[in-house]
């Protein structure tokens, strides 16, 4: 004996590919199908039940003209924040009732102006709340039931109807006597005598406040995406222009912007992600310093945006102005770390800090859990031993080590930040050591990268030694 759960339908199955395509056919074909049959159906003025039906055959055309639309829509996936929405009259009154029926019920009335006898069908009683004992509402009395703002519309139907003989084709809203607030679509015309005047009206009546809720439920849906869309296009270009206006300026792969045997060749690339939006708080920088010496540096920050860009703008500030000044790397660490501690905006950072001298080829570094330098030679690399130092603005008072490395003419230094993997890199040694410049081997690592889904966004400086 069959579970009584599923006694009235069968076991829903797992969607199959291209189920969607064949929902959107077979909606049309039923479209197609119900609209034969409504222009076969022959309207009898003096025939009720004939109108009745002709009235549920223009429904169910529009509501299949509806589904039809709604497929078409979950077709094409996440709609477009910048694109058109149609957007129907919403029930947006207190007292709306979530809870309605899914299909909207149908009822029908009846109103005869030579007898002023008024009839209606069992199910009209239901959608308007009204207890059947206490009988139908005349033309005069329907008007109490609808919602102050719909009554001069359906005053105006009712009119065009009794008067100038146009069927009614509109909808309207009604306060039930519980306090729900109904959304009704109303069809009618009127019925003429053998003189040509109208002797009565007819109506169906459909409850649609369910289909109106989910319509309302889309178009907010539609306007947060557009909202959301417009906010992060407006957040990325600012975070573009912090970036443009703090990172170097500096174009090509020669810096310092100079000729001469000590000049470096050098490279960098900011990488987006391709799962995240960029952070904001990323940084690679090169300054030459009045000693001499160049200061190349590489961070990020946990904050994300506008917040992200503009910490970093602050920290890169205090950076170049205290390595102009000549503090080392590790004590630089350590002024930025109080720094962070003492902002407005609370977060962790990572950074590398270092120093280049181009008469002893001494290079000076610090970190703070920042990725190890990597130094490609003879054709092999692998990444310096790094000095103690924790996250900027993980912890008070936090002291950074310094190490010293010395470089040959012809190494080859590779800064990056978390989002490139150093194990990867450290791979495309052999095709590293025949690239011919620093330019050319920061682009070998950006290809692939990307070949190896890169997920985070990074940055990345090449350094190459001259000799």
């Amino acid at each position: 004996m069959p579970s009584p759960l599923f006694a009235d339908r069968p076991v829903p199955r797992p969607a199959e590919p291209g189920t969607m395509d064949a929902l959107i056919s077979r909606t049309r074909r039923l479209r197609g199908d119900v609209d034969a049959v409504r222009r076969d159906t022959e309207v009898d003025d003096g025939n009720t039940l004939r109108r009745w039906q002709r009235a549920l055959y223009d429904l169910a055309v529009c509501q299949l003209d509806q589904l039809g639309s709604h497929l078409d829509q979950l077709k094409a996936g996440r709609p477009d924040p910048e694109g058109p929405l149609d957007r129907p009259a919403q029930d947006t009154s207190p007292g709306y009732d979530r809870s309605g029926p899914r299909l909207g019920r149908v009822g029908s009335g009846e109103w005869n102006l030579l007898t002023d006898e008024v009839g209606w069908s069992d199910e009209l009683f239901r959608i308007l709340g009204r207890d059947p004992e206490s009988g139908p509402l005349t033309l005069d009395e329907l008007p109490s039931l609808v919602h102050p703002d719909d009554q001069i519309l359906l005053t105006a139907m009712v009119t065009d109807c009794l008067i100038d003989g146009k069927p009614m084709d509109g909808e309207f809203r009604v306060v039930r006597a519980d306090g729900q607030v109904r959304t009704l679509h109303m069809m009618g015309e009127p019925i003429l005598d053998t003189d040509g005047c109208t002797a009565s009206m007819w109506a169906v009546m459909r409850d649609i406040s369910a289909l109106r809720h989910s319509e309302r439920t889309v178009r907010d849906s539609h306007d947060t995406l557009r909202r959301e869309h417009h906010l992060a296009q407006t957040e990325h270009r600012l975070v573009a222009e912090l970036h443009e206006a703090v990172l170097p300026a500096w174009h090509g792969s020669s810096y310092p912007p100079r000729s001469g045997p000590d000049t470096l060749d050098l490279a960098a690339r900011r990488l987006p992600g391709t799962a995240h939006p960029p952070t904001g708080g990323q940084w690679f920088d090169a300054l030459e310093l009045p000693c001499g010496e160049s200061l190349l540096t590489t961070g990020e920050l946990t904050v994300r945006g506008v917040a992200g860009a503009s910490s970093m703008a602050m920290l890169l500030g205090a950076l170049r102005g205290m390595a102009v000044a000549g503090i080392a790397p590790g004590a630089l660490l350590g002024h930025l770390n109080q720094l962070l501690e003492t902002s407005r905006q609370p977060a962790l950072g990572s950074a590398l800090c270092s120093r280049y001298a181009p008469e002893t080829g001494t290079f000076s570094w610090a970190q703070a859990g920042h990725p190890a330098p990597l130094l490609f030679r003879d054709g092999t690399g692998h990444a310096l031993t790094p000095p103690d130092g924790v996250l900027l603005g993980a912890t008070s008072g936090a002291a950074y080590e310094q190490a010293e490395v010395q470089l040959r003419p012809g190494d080859l230094l590779v800064l990056h930040t978390e989002g490139l993997t150093r194990d990867h890199i450290v791979g495309l040694a052999p095709r590293i050591a025949g690239s011919g410049s620093a330019r050319e081997c920061a682009q070998l690592i950006v290809e692939e990268s990307d070949s190896a889904e890169r997920m985070d966004a990074a940055c990345l400086m090449v350094i190459r030694i001259p000799g």
